[in-house]
């Protein structure tokens, strides 16, 4: 075999492993009676109504850089009163959230949280009295907590996730601030598609790689007409479409100019030689 066609063939096995990364990891607890105003301000502050964060100017900012650490400090010691429920799901959600950012920022400028080391699988972060990765929080923990609805609110840093909502999420609201998440979402034209006059969707990957938890919920047409824009939502949820799934952009959600021309070229490259 010619030495193109071997090269090529290694580089499509590693294409398929990079859209097939394990959705594994373990459970992760979190204490009761956390407070997220601070992270809520952060938010309010840096993240615009497109999801986009304004690392730059965070990242130049002492205080609100210690006000980032100081809140996921609440996090390290070993629980010893777990929360439960929509409180340990807020939690869980606003911890994901918040070490994707410091992530970012301890690494910024960069194009995508996809060239830097192990970013999902490394166990770095300090929880419950040990060191867990992401990975850990979202497979280990919340989607056998909350299952499908866990997709609209963890966001990885990529243009392609559901956009950074601009608030904390709360026990009292979690359920209502989820739903606002999943319309934000499906509202957004570059991430979801609906044509009917097509008689097709075009919709994120994301439901293709969890297909699993949108199932468990009814399927993806369910899912889909209960959250997508009013017009659009009748033929949504009746599932006579074709469905495309659109490719993920994992450039960086950046308010500055770093990751807007990042390539699916690049991303198969980073994730091999990296």
């Amino acid at each position: 075999m010619p030495r193109f066609w071997i090269l090529l063939s290694i580089l499509g096995f590693a294409f398929i492993s990079l859209l097939t990364r394990a959705q594994t990891g373990e459970n992760v607890d979190v204490p009761a009676g956390i407070h997220h105003d601070e992270f809520d301000r952060l938010l309010k502050k840096y993240v615009n109504d497109r999801g986009l964060v304004n690392y730059g100017v965070w990242k130049k900012e002492t205080a609100d850089l210690s006000a980032l650490d100081e809140y996921l400090r609440q996090f390290a010691a070993k629980t010893h009163a777990p929360a439960q429920g929509n409180e340990k799901a807020a939690t869980l959600v606003n911890a994901y959230n918040a070490l994707v950012i410091r992530w970012i920022l301890s690494n910024y400028p960069t194009e995508s949280i996809q060239q830097l080391k192990d970013s999902f699988s490394a166990k770095r972060n300090d929880m419950d009295g040990r060191k867990v990765a992401l990975d850990d929080i979202e497979h280990g923990t919340l989607r056998p907590l909350i299952r499908y609805r866990a997709h609209a609110a963890l966001v990885c840093a990529a243009r392609s996730c559901p956009p950074l909502q601009r608030f904390a999420y709360t026990a009292e609201k979690f359920d209502e601030q989820g739903d606002t998440a999943y319309r934000a979402w499906l509202a957004r034209q570059d991430l979801n598609k609906f044509l009917p006059k097509e008689q097709k969707v075009e919709i994120s990957s994301i439901f293709k790689w969890f297909k699993p938890d949108f199932d468990e919920a009814g399927g993806t047409p369910k899912i889909l007409g209960h959250y997508a824009p009013e017009s659009v939502r009748e033929f949504a949820a009746s599932g006579n479409y074709d469905i495309k799934y659109l490719p993920y952009n994992w450039g960086l959600n950046d308010q500055g100019p770093h990751g807007r021309h990042y390539s699916q070229a690049q991303l198969l490259l980073d994730k091999i030689f990296k």
